[in-house]
């Protein structure tokens, strides 16, 4: 493990003005997000998706990294050029996600666990031959009656820590990515609790497994209200509850975190990005984002499987790229929605 090359790509994917686009969703996901306009989820209509985020002129200026499923990782654009080296002539870092996605926990089948450890040692050694310079693996807590229990925050912390000593010893930057769930009527004060004991128990783990911290980045939820909660928290309450919950629980060694946007809406990750970037003292990370659907919800609609919008879609995607970079600085406005 090049403990120092780790820590570079780790600072570089975290790096301040710009975030990470994730890109990887399997194609189950991706499957629906093309059926809500309306477009066949074929391989080349995944293809042409993503074709137009990645060859949009000037995205790397609020992009840092773009995180890849295995299907597109190998794909290439119509004028032949591989999506790894469109991706890295924007200067942006290629990733991919590895996990296998989420499964019933046994003896706990309300609760998920991520599968894909097995064969994941000769995957990662692959996925870097291919151009990839860091990893992603995805946890999911969640809240309802009598869950999380202990047992699973235990299993998907002990499977995360296993992720990322793998992707170290490949001399790949690992996104470890624990997400807690907004689904459910929950108030903040239950997301805070559980946001906070996960937390713990994933930095037990790393630390019990030798994982660099200096070498990785974390991609957690934010901490908010359940979507179905009566009066959910506004974007001060929430940068509060998640600055707080996140100087108990995150080592300062870790260089950066990158929030998703979990089911929330692109205006509301935006805001919410944005009130945590405007508190004074934030901590000793970078705070930034690793947004899906934050950043690819509008271009979407606009493309509508159409080639005649794309143009106007990759001008929709640059704006929220861009709309985001400025709130990851804290200089975001509701009026340069425009």
């Amino acid at each position: 493990m090049d403990a120092a090359a780790l820590n570079e790509t780790a600072l570089a994917m975290v790096e301040p003005g710009r975030g990470i686009l994730a890109a990887d969703e399997s194609t189950g996901t991706i499957a629906k997000r093309l059926a809500s306009i309306g477009v066949e989820s074929t391989e080349d209509n995944r293809r042409r998706w993503r074709q137009l985020l990645f060859t949009t002129e000037g995205f790397g200026e609020f992009i840092s990294g773009v995180i890849l499923f295995d299907e597109t990782i190998r794909q290439s654009a119509d004028d032949g050029r591989s999506f790894v080296e469109i991706i890295e002539s924007e200067g942006v870092i290629p990733g991919i996600k590895v996990d296998k996605s989420t499964n019933p926990l046994a003896n706990s089948p309300d609760e998920k666990i991520t599968d894909g450890l097995d064969g994941l040692r000769g995957r990662l050694d692959e996925y870097r031959d291919l151009g990839a310079r860091f990893t992603k693996w995805r946890a999911v807590i969640t809240i309802g009656d009598g869950i999380p229990t202990q047992y699973c925050i235990d299993a998907n912390a002990h499977a995360l820590a296993r992720y990322a000593a793998l992707s170290q010893e490949a001399g790949l930057v690992p996104i470890v990515e624990p997400e807690v769930l907004m689904d459910g009527d929950h108030d903040i004060e239950a997301c805070f609790d559980v946001t906070e004991a996960t937390l713990h128990r994933v930095f037990a783990e790393l630390d019990a497994q030798g994982v660099l911290l200096e070498g990785m980045v974390l991609k957690p939820n934010m901490v908010l209200s359940g979507k179905g909660a009566s009066d959910r928290a506004a974007p001060d309450e929430v940068a509060d509850a998640t600055v707080s919950c996140f100087r108990r629980a995150v080592p300062a060694a870790v260089p950066g975190i990158a929030f998703l946007s979990g089911g929330q809406t692109d205006e509301e990750a935006t805001q919410n990005l944005n009130a945590i970037n405007r508190i004074a003292d934030q901590g000793p990370w970078e705070l930034t984002f690793s947004y899906g659907r934050g950043l690819q919800a509008t271009p979407l609609q606009v493309w509508g499987g159409e080639d005649a919008n794309v143009d106007t879609a990759k001008a929709a995607f640059y704006k929220r790229a861009q709309l985001t970079a400025a709130a990851r600085r804290g200089e975001y406005s509701p009026d340069m929605e425009g």
